[in-house]
């Protein structure tokens, strides 16, 4: 399970740059999206004309009146296929910046994280978004043929980790806020991203005060146990694509997919704009 999670993790740049990168936000600024429009229209376009209320569903933890701010007539600006189109070319043009496509280990990582993906297509009940994305035809370009592998992974374990959280009576800005205070993320950012006013944030830590899970602004020890267990059921859930490759295949990505990450993050992709 560790060394499944350690080829998710190190991978995951690859696939996570396209929320940061200049070249996305530029084109979908040329289809009529600005804003956060470009980043709920371009996720959720495999779901074809999605809702307001289908993206608050399945992306789980953003302020639903932010969604449906963003989303608001961006079908009415483009459709799903142009975001679609605009997505993957911002993806390309932004790993072939990193020098993806230089790698020397690129066709291998590619073939193990492809076999992966396509492992979880076999397991995609009750995964609305890892569903979506895995009915689009794959990439011809190595280099998109990698980021939609990893998008695939990481959209099967999002899925998972949503039901993860569901199951734990754990809503989306309590699940937020449960994440600040492990100190992984900046509260700031967290704020700031997922736009939920100050005054509801006050009252889901009182809640969690209430349960047990905080103490003060940090986790107490029943706060700490949850999410412990809801991380390493994350990781359960995420495992039939992983057990796909057995586990010398696993260790093989784990191992190889750390350079494809650094180079990502070296590129200065993952910035926030």
């Amino acid at each position: 399970m560790k060394t499944a999670r350690a080829a998710w993790r190190r991978l995951e740049p690859v696939h996570a740059m396209i929320y940061f990168a200049p070249e996305a936000r530029r084109r979908y600024a040329d289809l009529g999206l600005s804003g956060r429009a470009g980043y709920f229209a371009s996720r959720s376009a495999p779901f074809g004309r999605a809702s307001a209320e289908l993206v608050i569903s399945t992306f789980y933890n953003f302020n639903p009146a932010f969604v449906r701010q963003a989303i608001d007539g961006a079908w009415d600006a483009t459709t799903p296929r142009q975001v679609l189109d605009a997505r993957y070319a911002a993806a390309g043009e932004a790993l072939r910046r990193a020098g993806i496509h230089e790698l020397p280990a690129l066709d291998e990582v590619l073939a193990l994280a492809r076999r992966a993906a396509e492992a979880a297509r076999d397991h995609a009940q009750g995964r609305p978004l890892f569903a979506a994305h895995a009915a689009l035809p794959w990439p011809q370009e190595p280099v998109l043929q990698l980021w939609h592998a990893q998008t695939l992974l990481r959209e099967f374990r999002g899925d998972g980790h949503v039901a993860c959280l569901l199951s734990e009576g754990v809503g989306g800005l309590e699940a937020l806020i449960l994440h600040a205070a492990t100190g992984e993320a900046p509260v700031d950012f967290l704020k700031a991203s997922r736009a939920w006013p100050e005054e509801e944030w006050a009252g889901a830590e009182e809640r969690l005060r209430e349960r047990g899970l905080l103490d003060g602004d940090a986790l107490s020890p029943d706060g700490e146990l949850l999410r412990r267990h809801i991380e390493d059921r994350t990781d359960r859930l995420a495992l039939p694509a992983y057990a796909a490759l057995g586990d010398a295949d696993c260790e093989r990505l784990a191992e190889l997919a750390g350079p494809f990450g650094r180079a990502v993050v070296e590129s200065g992709l993952l910035k926030l704009g």
